[in-house]
């Protein structure tokens, strides 16, 4: 033990000596590690011609500035939606210009969100030679030029391996392999699941000194600059003089492709002299555009105290709290529908129990006309047997609606479980066998009422004048409207809940 003890403290020597002998190193030489540093980090110089963010990211016309747009791309203020969430789209963002820059780095903004389990097709990020305004790789034209950083969502060779962010590289001579997502032709690829996520996934894209890396940030923390990498392709050429384009496309399955920002940057070698600044508009220019900002901000703070005057109310309420989102829209309406629905079984409830409680005082009487009957047959009196029919009916009666009542509390259990969001509640196929079950119920119920009207009959035949009429809550139309609002209530279910899988698809 004291052996052990003493190599441990020599060991803790040697390593507190290295540790004092670097501190020394960089109290004397301050500036070598930030030299060391300084040289392999490039120069950044942020390139606003070939970017675009939200907010006001289009004109009033339409169209984003120095971006041109195609197929089924819808550009918003806020975003742009490549491809909604339809079966077989297409649509492409490209830059009007060409790039000419040596070194880039461009930093992509996107959600891709869909409802099923599976999406289709992919979104790429895209640095060609010419525009692929429209074509069969996620939206862009084949045997392209250049280099194209695919985000492929669905699983075409079914080796269990998407989604995946692939590199693949073009002479303007191959077809891309989509049988194989592209696995024999790529030259970098990493598995990322990009579907879906809480925050807007991020892409890094740098190339430099003939070596292209991809960075991403999966999405799940707000941190911006929260990235991981993903792969690198060495000694990479690609055009001196490109395009850069976003594309994506859907197929039989289909999700939102929404880019919300590109923003590129040209990279600096260190020691390399800068790229020089653009040339400073005409001054005539400049007071034009200044004289049209005060002219606006002038207006719009117009604008703003005849609206604080109109609305008192709202006075220092941010006005984000004014507006309802998309998913906020979308949770309240689910939850609406589930109170609707919640509510009718209720009512429905509450009419089974009017009936039971009918049903009930009528086997009571019944019952005891049976004991009457029984104590005449002692003294010498033949029994009634359809009163003993009748009683036994009335019995099976009240089995079979207490079965309706109980299917009817389970589903009531149900639509207050998916009300308060559970989600390993019962799924589509499950509840409309539920409603079969609850039919089946109903025209049992139907065909025993019935049969008590039918022995009802020959007793009025024999004059029982002691017996009381059958409850007008009984009759064959209070039982018919209560199928009718039944079938209703299943139809209008089915129609909701077509409703809110459309109103996931809509796009804006």
């Amino acid at each position: 033990n004291v052996i052990y003890l003493c190599a441990c403290v020599r060991a803790c020597v040697r390593c507190l000596a290295a540790y004092a002998y670097l501190l020394l190193i960089s109290l004397i030489f301050p500036h070598a590690f930030a030299d060391n540093a300084a040289e392999d980090s490039p120069h950044r110089r942020f390139e606003y011609k070939f970017s675009f963010k939200g907010p006001h990211l289009t004109q009033s016309d339409g169209k984003i500035p120095f971006w041109i747009h195609s197929g089924n791309a819808i550009p918003s203020s806020d975003q742009i939606r490549i491809t909604p969430s339809l079966r077989s789209q297409k649509g492409s963002v490209w830059t009007k210009n060409p790039v000419s820059f040596e070194h880039w780095e461009a930093e992509v903004a996107f959600r891709v969100s869909g409802r099923g389990r599976m999406g289709a097709d992919g979104l790429a990020i895209w640095f060609t030679a010419s525009q692929g305004l429209e074509g069969p790789v996620y939206g862009a034209a084949d045997q392209w030029n250049g280099v194209g950083i695919f985000f492929d969502s669905f699983d075409n060779d079914g080796k269990k391996n998407n989604p995946a962010v692939l590199v693949v590289g073009n002479n303007g001579k191959l077809i891309y392999d989509h049988q194989n997502d592209g696995t024999t032709q790529s030259l970098g690829t990493c598995l990322r699941d990009f579907r879906n996520k809480p925050y807007p996934v991020r892409a890094k894209i740098t190339y430099y000194k003939k070596t292209l890396s991809v960075f991403i940030n999966n999405g799940f923390t707000p941190d911006k600059d929260d990235y991981e990498f993903c792969t690198r392709v060495e000694n990479m050429i690609i055009p001196e003089i490109g395009y850069f384009g976003i594309s994506a496309a859907t197929g039989g399955l289909a999700d939102d492709h929404d880019v919300l920002s590109f923003l590129l940057f040209r990279l600096t070698e260190p020691g390399q002299n800068l790229p020089p600044p653009e040339k400073e508009i005409p001054k005539e220019e400049k007071d034009k555009y200044q004289e049209e900002f005060e002219n606006f901000q002038q207006e719009l703070d117009k604008r703003k105290e005849e609206f604080q005057k109109e609305h008192p109310d709202v006075q220092g309420q941010p006005i984000e709290d004014l507006f309802e989102s998309v998913n906020d829209q979308e949770i309240r309406q689910v939850f609406e529908g589930q109170n609707r629905i919640h509510l009718e079984i209720k009512q429905l409830n509450k009419q089974l129990a009017m009936i039971l409680d009918e049903q009930r005082r009528y086997v009571s009487v019944i019952t005891e006309e049976i004991s009457k009957r029984s104590s005449q047959a002692q003294s010498g009196q033949a029994p009634n047997h359809d009163m003993d029919t009748i009683i036994n009916t009335q019995q099976e009666v009240l089995r079979n609606l207490n079965e309706v009542r109980n299917s009817l509390s389970d589903f009531k259990q149900l639509a207050v479980g998916q009300q308060q969001g559970n989600a390993a509640g019962l799924g589509s196929y499950e509840t409309v066998q539920h409603f079969n079950d609850i039919k089946e119920h109903l025209h049992v119920v139907k065909r025993n009422i019935e049969h008590i009207i039918q022995k009802n009959n020959p007793a009025e035949k024999v004059k029982c004048p002691e017996l009381p009429p059958s409850p007008t809550c009984l009759s064959s139309t209070h039982f018919v409207i209560f199928i009718v609002i039944q079938s209703l209530l299943f139809f209008s279910y089915i129609m909701y809940k077509s409703q809110q899988e459309a109103a996931a698809k809509k796009f804006f």
